[in-house]
């Protein structure tokens, strides 16, 4: 009878121990989940768009016409380490030293604005 006894014990034992690790192996399996979804969709896509961002800064020549984060277009006339001095206006009276984190938007001399209109060909 103490045999049975023992025996019953151990195994309500390593039914216990076995539950335990089959409740949280889902949970782990969930939060592993969670977090690679989170990577996924929120940081990716953060660290994508600011490596863009910073091939664009890094590729800056003088004689770019760019746009500020505030919607001013220029040229740039000069670039620095981490300033750049843009010429706004016809005048060339307007010269402003800014950073280039700054710049929203970097368009080449010869390439087409996507704000100008396209001319129709008759």
């Amino acid at each position: 009878m103490k045999f049975l006894l023992l025996t019953a014990e151990e195994a309500a034992a390593a039914a216990e121990e076995g539950s335990l690790v089959g409740g949280l192996l889902p949970v782990v399996i969930m939060y592993g989940i969670i977090i690679f979804a989170l990577w996924f969709f929120f940081m990716r896509p953060q660290s994508k768009e600011r490596k863009k961002t910073q091939e664009m800064l890094s590729g800056l020549e003088n004689g770019d016409i760019v746009c500020t984060t505030s919607g001013f277009y220029g040229t740039i006339i000069d670039i620095q380490d981490d300033m750049v001095i843009v010429e706004f206006g016809n005048n060339r009276n307007c010269r402003i030293p800014m950073e280039k984190s700054a710049i929203a938007k970097v368009e080449k001399p010869g390439q087409a604005t996507e704000t100008e209109p396209k001319k129709k060909e008759k």
